[in-house]
């Protein structure tokens, strides 16, 4: 079984990671989507009510699972048994950090692959951190967020 992790903060979880799980099932068999606690952020929305969201958004299809994650991705890669770890790009400035971070993670585990997606053009916009700016300002934000995913909006910490 090919089997993937997709990493991040998905803070909030916007439309571009949602192409890119999309897109990631024409792939592999399996993707965990990997919600990682930063213990140096405190974050927007809390992990646990961001790991219940995906989980409920994703219900329905069996081949993607949502857990939390603490230390480093390649050792939730290997506890996972996934033998690759799933990247979207959408900047120039996106390609140096995740080539840097595939570097590393090839060193740590040659046997465990980095695949990157490039992000739809017209999602490229998207980012968590813009999408938190405009909900601080009072905007609606779902329109940058996949249809279903309800957030416990009186949750989440300003």
């Amino acid at each position: 079984m090919n089997k993937a992790i997709f990493p991040g903060s998905f803070d909030p979880f916007t439309l571009g990671h949602a192409d890119i799980v999309e897109r990631g099932l024409r792939l592999f068999d399996h993707i965990t989507i990997a919600v990682g606690i930063n213990e140096q952020k405190s974050g927007w929305i809390p992990v646990e009510e961001r790991v219940r969201a995906l989980r409920e958004l994703y219900k329905d299809e069996p081949r993607v699972s949502v857990e939390s994650y603490n230390g480093l991705t390649i050792d939730f890669a290997h506890e996972q048994g996934a033998r690759f770890i799933l990247r979207g790009l959408r900047t120039h400035k996106d390609y140096e950090y995740e080539l840097g971070m595939a570097d590393v993670n090839r060193k740590l585990d040659a046997h465990i692959e980095t695949v990157v997606l490039f992000t739809e053009a017209d999602l490229a916009n998207i980012s968590s951190s813009v999408v938190r700016e405009l909900a601080h300002f009072g905007r609606d934000i779902r329109p940058w967020l996949p249809t279903g995913l309800e957030y416990r909006i009186k949750d989440i910490k300003d």
